[in-house]
């Protein structure tokens, strides 16, 4: 219960009802755009793969602006895996997140579904593996633009940057258009598990779907630890670590007793919803934790 107890606060409800409405909206308007309207007509044209592209990206950035500051903007389990592997957020508080998401795309895939009509409708925007390339190809294409979207989160949002300018929610969005241009024709280009679990599971049509859960997530860990751990460390990881950690008389490291050290206020940086942080509102742009 220890693990939970965070989450019984208003602002973390508050906060998993964002990803909730933000997933909505988002899988609402994206995978209308996948609609093809002239499906009745006797030599439909192909899907605009760029208004596609498009409208996946804008709608991500315009949510990340939206609901940066309310709940992390993740809008993406692979998003919020990735900030549990990099300690940003409890796992309890993710288990909440990624259920909100998927809900979120449920419904958002829906509402598409009651709105348009069945002439029209096709597949509804679910993501489909392409019979030209292999599965284990699919699963590879789908971790290599999610670990893209996942790098471009940590980078757009590391604290520790002054060198940042512009919206961090539209560098975001540019990530998930350009996923989208290069991987709908291998895979549908999902980046995101939820966005495919909901169409999926409105018209259960779940084949080959274990690749953008296993795809998507393995890419966005090993993106957030590649740039936590790796590229732009912490440099006071080492000395909260010795704060943990000490070496006893034989030589081995033990976890020192959570009263007997002194962790300085905000010196882990995490999200913790029940006592948000006071920032510099110019900062704002680099604390938004976000993505497809």
């Amino acid at each position: 219960m220890a693990a939970f107890k965070g989450i019984w606060t208003k602002g973390f409800w508050r906060a998993v009802s964002g990803e909730y409405l933000a997933t909505l909206i988002f899988v609402l308007l994206s995978l209308g755009s996948t609609i093809n309207w002239a499906a009745e007509e006797e030599k439909p044209p192909p899907a605009d793969l760029v208004l596609i592209s498009l409208c996946f990206g804008l709608s991500i950035a315009t949510m990340v602006q939206c609901f940066g500051h309310i709940s992390g903007g993740h809008i993406n389990p692979a998003v919020t895996v990735a900030m549990v592997v990099t300690r940003k957020l409890s796992l309890a508080k993710a288990m909440f997140y990624v259920l909100a998401q998927c809900l979120g795309a449920i419904t958002g895939a829906g509402i598409l579904y009651l709105v348009t009509p069945a002439a029209v409708r096709g597949s509804l925007g679910v993501t489909t593996v392409n019979s030209n390339i292999t599965v284990g190809h699919a699963l590879l294409v789908e971790l290599l633009i999610t670990f893209e979207l996942v790098f471009t989160v940590f980078a757009t949002c590391d604290p520790k940057r002054t060198d940042l300018g512009g919206s961090a929610g539209l560098a975001i969005g540019f990530a998930v258009a350009i996923g989208h241009l290069f991987a709908i024709p291998y895979t549908g280009a999902s980046m995101n598990p939820a966005r495919s679990f909901g169409p999926a599971m409105v018209t259960l049509n779940f084949e080959y779907h274990w690749v953008y859960w296993i795809g998507p997530i393995l890419g966005g860990i090993l993106a957030a630890g590649l740039y936590e751990y790796l590229y732009c460390p912490d440099p006071q990881l080492k000395n909260r670590l010795s704060q943990v950690f000490h070496k006893d008389a034989s030589g081995k490291y033990k976890e020192v007793e959570s009263e007997d050290i002194a962790i300085k206020p905000g010196s882990i940086h995490t999200i913790d919803l029940e006592k948000p942080e006071k920032k510099d509102p110019f900062q704002d742009q680099t604390e938004v934790l976000s993505s497809v």
